[in-house]
């Protein structure tokens, strides 16, 4: 069964950073892609930052700022978070699909497990 958690949310101030982590288990976590979506109030969901086939993909809203990893060993996925502005404000959540693609997602819904999401709130 696949399992993700994802931590590390909370309240920041503008241009400030924070490093979300998730842990999987459950699955072979280095033979899947991987991505963190967000959900900000009123909102669809979107991508935020993908690893595909081995290659990353970032939104553009969030381009040299935001840094996907993975650890396979720890079958770990991070995002670290700098320069974080309000518009950043909103439930992330870590995703995984039982498929590999290559190419930028199109939509957030081409990954079928999701977490329970963390809170990423942006504010002074």
């Amino acid at each position: 069964e696949v399992q993700l958690q994802a931590s590390g949310g909370g309240l920041v101030q503008p241009g400030g950073s924070l490093r979300l982590s998730c842990a999987a288990s459950g699955f072979t976590f280095g033979n899947y892609d991987v991505a963190w979506v967000r959900q900000a109030p009123g909102k669809e969901p979107e991508w935020v930052s993908v690893i595909n086939s081995g290659t990353t993909y970032y939104r553009d809203s969030v381009k040299g700022r935001f840094t996907i990893s993975r650890d396979n060993a720890k079958n770990t996925l991070y995002l670290q978070m700098n320069s974080l502005k309000p518009e950043d404000t909103a439930v992330y959540y870590c995703t995984t699909r039982s498929t590999t693609k290559r190419g930028p997602p199109v939509s957030a819904f081409e990954y079928d497990y999701w977490d329970q999401g963390t809170q990423v709130t942006v504010s002074s």
